[in-house]
């Protein structure tokens, strides 16, 4: 018997009432369950662990299953935290809270009918062929369906989960208190990064009309790049609410794993390629890194782009002051670098003298993709872990407190993601022959 499809599907509480009583109901349960679990180790004998009663399969189970009913924000909030600080959390809690990358429950359909009459008005499925009720991805603030438009067009139509524009700072407030008060989260974590980093995205993604501009931007920027693809941008049929896009198939991108090193190779350098585009050439970015942002067509050999919801534009000045930057560290010259990092703002002249060399030693670290001549072995490097031990380590540091740029920290991101990926990939990509191209420009 095939599965009806809202059988998986569940509704998005849309007030603040309902989301909190969501948050209070998870409370709730892993309290109970604390109890029942120190309970039975009693019985048998033994003293209970604070930590192990917490950290038991089931309240994890119960955590990551109402955050991923309630999307918006708090969903976000578990996809920051397991994505950027996995090695410091406890191994159950890392794995399960990874699964919300893509564990998303999608609206039932009188939802979705909801939303797209507010949108649309009364009956505008008589603008469609078919409409697919069935989302081709759920995320954490919106799922994507399939639809045909009378006039033969081939979409996928972006919907976002009411209520959450307006819930992104409770929800990630409230969240962020539960996590610190049960113990899920270590006490040594620094949250305050994570949550301004997760309310300033989500505010931004939750603009579709911003995102479709953004859209229609980069198709333009890349009308010269025939390798990339960027998705049409239907403004006819968007709102603040609704994005309407033409469909575009692909692989995931990390899926080309099996291709053939060449493939990965060119894949990786492609997407280094455009990360300096970005920087030095529109001085605008999409900075978010995840891997559902990026597919791949096996037979036209072209890389698609999707969601710039979380685009950013930079000042010209920052892009010098990165070029300066890369020229400083290509040349071994940590005198230059240090001139540099001052300049963009990584910290003052007030700084400590060791946390400055602790910078400018992660930053040194950052960059050995580019100090290295010729192609770099990405599947034999252990840079990203390497990168996050310092990070943290220098995060750590509760006498330095000063935080640089926020555009700094996009990129970081941005970059820290593809670094992913080309680990993923197991690519060799010559990075600094990719970033010569603008340091005369």
């Amino acid at each position: 018997m095939k599965t009806p499809p809202d059988a998986l599907s569940s509704p998005v509480p849309s007030s603040r009432l309902g989301r909190l009583a969501r948050l209070g109901q998870m409370a709730t349960g892993v309290a109970g369950n604390m109890l029942l679990a120190g309970a039975r180790q009693l019985a048998q004998g033994k003293r209970p662990n604070l930590s192990d009663l917490l950290l038991t399969p089931a309240n994890v189970s119960r955590v990551t299953q109402q955050l991923a009913q309630m999307r918006g924000a708090a969903m976000k909030l578990g996809q920051l935290v397991s994505m950027d600080a996995g090695d410091l959390l406890p191994p159950e809690l890392a794995a399960i809270l990874g699964r919300l990358r893509s564990d998303a429950q999608p609206m039932p359909q009188r939802q979705v009918q909801a939303v797209l009459s507010a949108a649309w008005g009364a009956g505008w499925q008589q603008r469609f062929e078919p409409f697919s009720f069935t989302p081709i991805a759920a995320a954490s603030i919106g799922q994507v369906h399939r639809a045909r438009t009378l006039d033969g067009r081939d979409l996928a139509i972006k919907i976002q989960y009411p209520g959450v524009r307006r819930s992104i700072s409770s929800d990630v407030n409230n969240v962020a208190s539960l996590l610190r008060l049960s113990g899920l989260i270590p006490k040594t974590l620094d949250m305050a990064p994570l949550l301004s980093e997760a309310k300033r995205q989500l505010r931004e993604e939750a603009d579709y009309l911003a995102e479709g501009a953004h859209l229609q931007r980069f198709s333009e920027l890349l009308a010269d790049a025939p390798e990339f693809v960027v998705p049409a941008h239907h403004a006819d049929l968007s709102t603040r609410n609704v994005l309407a896009m033409s469909f575009v198939g692909g692989v995931p991108v990390e899926s080309m794993v099996d291709a053939s090193q060449a493939e990965r190779d060119r894949i990786v350098s492609l997407l280094v390629g455009l990360l300096f585009r970005e920087l030095f050439e529109f001085g605008l970015m999409q900075t978010d890194p995840n891997f559902a942002n990026y597919r791949y067509d096996r037979a036209t050999r072209q890389l698609i782009l999707l969601d710039f919801g979380a685009t950013r534009s930079f000042a010209p000045g920052f892009g010098q002051g990165y070029r300066a930057l890369m020229t400083a560290a290509m040349a071994g010259d940590r005198a230059a670098m240090r001139r540099a990092l001052l300049a963009i703002g990584y910290f003052s002249g007030q700084t400590q003298p060791k946390h400055q060399e602790a910078v400018l030693s992660l930053c040194e670290m950052a960059l050995t993709p580019l100090r290295h001549q010729g192609h770099f072995d990405f599947a034999n490097s252990d840079l990203v872990p390497r990168l996050r031990e310092a990070g943290m380590a220098l995060g750590l540091e509760r006498d330095f407190w000063h935080i640089p740029p926020i555009d700094t920290l996009f990129l970081h991101r941005k970059l820290g993601g593809l670094y992913l990926l080309a680990a993923r990939l197991k690519a060799r990509v010559n990075v600094q022959q990719l970033v010569r191209a603008y340091q005369a420009t």
